[in-house]
């Protein structure tokens, strides 16, 4: 790959390979925990700056069984087809070298820089990328954030799989964010309302956006919701099957109960304060009723919360929307939950462009960078 000088206007398609390179920032190590390399300064005219620094990406969700290896190679499978790709292969000769830019549309949180560096190795191991941010920094519209260089035919058969993994976890992560801030001193959670198969990607964006997992699945904590209290027929004989089958089975796992109604939760109590029980957590579900005046009220959750009286984690579920996230958040609740995180996510628009400054003339008269 060449690194000849070329002007602000010509976009960055390198020469072909054989010809000088300058010294990149590499990112090689595809095992957790990964270090996430990233420029501190602006590239100088006269190459790479040199002050670098080397921060700790946030770690994904452990999974008994995820392969995220496998979620890369199904993305590019499915893109690639038993043929490849033939425009790239009709168009682009195979030695030819390319950098390109990744560039911020909107405003928002980025996530997904490390899943990104581990699909590029995937597709071609000598594709070289660096970053000016890292996972859970804010970016904003027309900033460039990054580059990838190496093998062109690489860099665009690689490319729409990054974005698509990129733009949906930034979209969930920037949403995390802002409903984690207005939910403070609750903290927020997702729930397993997650796209097939990428359970542990949209999880992962929650905790880059500043929120907490939920259980991952059916096997990391019992969970009595409403259908198994209705077939066990009541919170109590629900509660003490769990806690049989826990104690036989020798698991230690968390365990949380919904309720929906202030009988309920005192049932919960009551079973609590007559039986050694293993319940870690009380959901508090659906009890903030929307005004139609357009306010809430939460007085019924205030109450739950107060007979509870700390003996156990709670947790808001139900009509939690950016709106109402905050009112939520002042009632004392420890966990606040919501769907909409991941089921209902908006994509944050980012490109990846090899000319640079054609790609931000389109942005600026679209209004887009």
């Amino acid at each position: 790959m060449s690194a000849a000088p070329t002007s602000s206007s010509s976009p960055r398609v390198l020469s072909l390979r054989g010809a000088k390179t300058l010294p990149l920032v590499k990112s090689s190590s595809l095992h957790f925990p990964l270090k996430c390399k990233f420029v501190a300064k602006a590239m100088s005219a006269t190459g790479i700056a040199s002050e670098l620094a080397e921060l700790t990406a946030v770690k994904p969700p452990s999974h008994p069984t995820y392969d995220l290896k496998a979620v890369i190679a199904l993305a590019l499978s499915e893109d690639a087809g038993d043929q490849g790709d033939i425009t790239c292969l009709a168009t682009i000769p195979k030695e030819m070298d390319a950098e390109a830019t990744f560039i911020a549309k909107e405003n928002g949180v980025i996530a997904g820089i490390s899943l990104a560096e581990m699909i590029f190795n995937q597709v071609d191991s000598s594709l070289q990328v660096e970053w000016s941010q890292k996972d859970g920094d804010l970016i904003s519209k027309g900033m460039q954030f990054g580059k990838v260089y190496g093998c062109a035919r690489s860099i665009i058969v690689a490319e729409r799989v990054v974005l698509n993994f990129m733009q949906r976890m930034s979209g969930i992560a920037t949403l995390t964010k802002t409903m984690a801030e207005a939910a403070h001193p609750a903290c927020i959670l997702e729930t397993r309302k997650t796209a097939p198969g990428l359970r542990l990607v949209d999880k992962w964006a929650v905790l880059i956006g500043g929120g907490k997992n939920h259980r991952l699945g059916l096997f990391d904590m019992v969970m009595i919701k409403d259908n198994h209290i209705s077939v066990a027929g009541g919170v109590s004989n629900a509660l003490k099957s769990v806690d049989e089958f826990l104690s036989k089975n020798n698991l230690s796992v968390p365990v949380e109960v919904e309720t929906r109604t202030l009988e309920e939760v005192k049932e919960v109590l009551k079973y609590a304060s007559e039986n050694g029980t293993s319940l870690t957590r009380i959901m508090l579900d659906n009890m903030v009723v929307p005004l139609s005046n357009g306010d809430l009220d939460v007085s019924m959750l205030k109450d739950a919360v107060q007979l509870i009286n700390g003996r156990f984690e709670t947790e808001a579920s139900g009509n939690v929307t950016l709106e109402t996230v905050k009112k939520i958040g002042e009632t004392g609740v420890t966990y606040i939950s919501s769907g909409a995180l991941t089921h209902s996510v908006k994509a944050l628009d980012i490109s990846l462009k090899i000319d640079t400054e054609l790609a931000l003339q389109v942005g600026r008269r679209t209004n887009r960078a």
